[in-house]
């Protein structure tokens, strides 16, 4: 009977621990983050502080039977239905390899005196977690050591650094595309922008020949692109739109702009391209950009913009979606003119564009136009997406979550554009429904609870030639 008490408690250990660091992955591994920051608070309660007091306050017997007929089935139905699960990365291996060495040595401490405290789960978890940031903090270092070891000795390398409240995934994405065939370059995978995310980009997956590393830099706090442009020391950087996006990290306009700023602060600039929207004085080297821009056309079938360079008016043309991004290309076109492209090239590169995935993103399918912009989680970016929704002539539909992570007056202004706008509109998520609900007509909303069972909804709501756009995703930890 001891023996099946040791394996409950080391098996409800795991299991708490499932939960514990499935959430610190969610939120960047940072404990304060998950306990102020979860938007779904009450899962802490259900899938630890229950189970957790249940242990304290059951006899055995009850205990085994919540456990092993409610908790852990639930558990893990709780992970199968998440769209975002664990990744087994080496760090959170590293973390159940402790948990469970923890475990068998303090139960092991059980059996020999012959004694036990039911602060022994606790015990466990709480051993595990210090002693895995600490392992990590120390594998970091040793890591950044090397990562930057490796950018110095690669000596012919221009490092490019972009940091926004959105569209730096995009900048990054088209700046490649323009400069890949002149240059040997290398750009971040997806959305990887965070310090420990470069360091190992640059020591795994950065190629010794790269010519330019083009590198995002991303920021929840005052300090981390600070942190970032110390690591990387870029020769240009590209500051790009500020608005109110992570504005429930930053409480104000005032901390973004700061902390984006903090990328000009690299001990090798050479160049620093800013938009306006900074308010940043210009200097030698540093250019504001989209000062003068003008979009001349902006539908379906793509962009077209001018602007001043050298004192004339040049006109691009792009056949990607969204005034936003004449923004995006006005500085590419900038940074390439900065780095020794000519013109006539860099105009040739912007006519055989490729959008950037999930950002008004253009698909037929089925007999269906889909503009897929699940990734772009601004304002001013779902409304740019909602005007070009707009101007098709056809029934429209759209599945939003709303805007995550931003506040009550800009959800307000989304659902009111999205109800002027749509024939249809799916609610994908429960944290703006409230919101969202109050200002577009309940006869044509219709409220997803499962993410799921997306594809049958959308199979049974829409019809061919329906317009879908997918506007902003968030994932039903949120």
């Amino acid at each position: 009977m001891i023996y099946f008490k040791i394996l409950t408690n080391i098996l409800l250990t795991i299991g708490l621990a499932w939960y514990l660091i499935t959430s610190l992955q969610w939120y960047n591994y940072k404990i304060s983050r998950v306990l102020t920051k979860h938007h779904k608070q009450h899962w802490h309660i259900i899938y630890f502080l229950i189970p957790l007091l249940c242990f304290y306050i059951l006899p055995d017997l009850y205990f085994d039977i919540y456990f092993y007929f409610i908790f852990l089935p639930f558990l893990v139905f709780w992970h199968k239905k998440l769209d975002k699960r664990l990744v087994l990365t080496k760090r959170v291996q590293r973390f159940f390899v402790l948990l469970v060495l923890f475990s068998l040595f303090i139960n092991a401490l059980f059996l020999i005196f012959d004694f036990y405290s039911g602060a022994i789960v606790i015990v466990c978890l709480l051993l595990a977690h210090f002693a895995s940031n600490i392992y990590e903090q120390v594998i970091m270092i040793s890591f950044r050591k090397k990562a930057k070891k490796k950018l110095k000795s690669l000596k012919d390398l221009k490092i490019i650094a972009i940091t926004a409240s959105f569209g730096k995934t995009s900048i990054k994405n088209y700046l490649y595309q323009v400069l890949n065939e002149q240059f040997i370059t290398y750009k971040t995978p997806r959305s990887v922008n965070t310090l420990a995310g470069l360091v190992l980009d640059v020591n795994n997956d950065l190629p010794k020949n790269t010519q330019i590393y083009i590198a995002e830099a991303g920021a929840r706090q005052r300090g981390d692109i600070k942190k970032i442009a110390d690591f990387l020391e870029p020769h240009y950087c590209i500051i790009g739109s500020i608005g109110k996006a992570h504005i429930e990290y930053f409480k104000t306009i005032k901390n973004i702009l700061a902390t984006k700023s903090e990328l000009l602060k690299s001990s090798r600039m050479i160049k620093a391209f800013v938009h306006i929207s900074t308010e940043i004085k210009e200097k030698n080297n540093i250019s504001i950009f989209a000062k003068d821009l003008k979009v001349t056309k902006n539908n379906l079938d793509g962009i077209a913009f001018e602007f001043s360079i050298n004192s004339k008016i040049e006109k691009f043309k792009a056949p990607v979606l969204g005034s936003f991004n004449a923004t995006n290309l006005s500085v590419v076109i900038l940074t390439a003119l900065e780095l020794g492209m000519n013109l006539s090239d860099i105009k040739a590169k912007l006519s055989k564009l490729y959008s950037v995935e999930h950002r008004l993103q253009k698909i037929e399918a089925n007999s269906k136009l889909i503009l897929d912009d699940s990734f772009n989680g601004n304002l001013d970016g779902m409304l740019e997406a909602i005007e070009i929704a707009s101007t098709y002539e056809g029934r429209k539909v759209i599945i939003t979550p709303g805007l995550v992570e931003s506040d009550v007056e800009s959800n307000t202004i989304l659902a009111k554009n999205i109800s002027q706008v749509f024939d249809f509109v799916i609610l994908s998520s429960s944290l703006n429904i409230a919101i969202l609900s109050a200002n577009i007509d309940k006869e044509k909303t219709y409220i997803l609870k499962d993410k799921s069972s997306m594809q049958e909804v959308l199979a049974k709501y829409t019809k061919p030639k329906d317009l879908i756009l997918f506007a902003n995703d968030a994932p039903n930890f949120i």
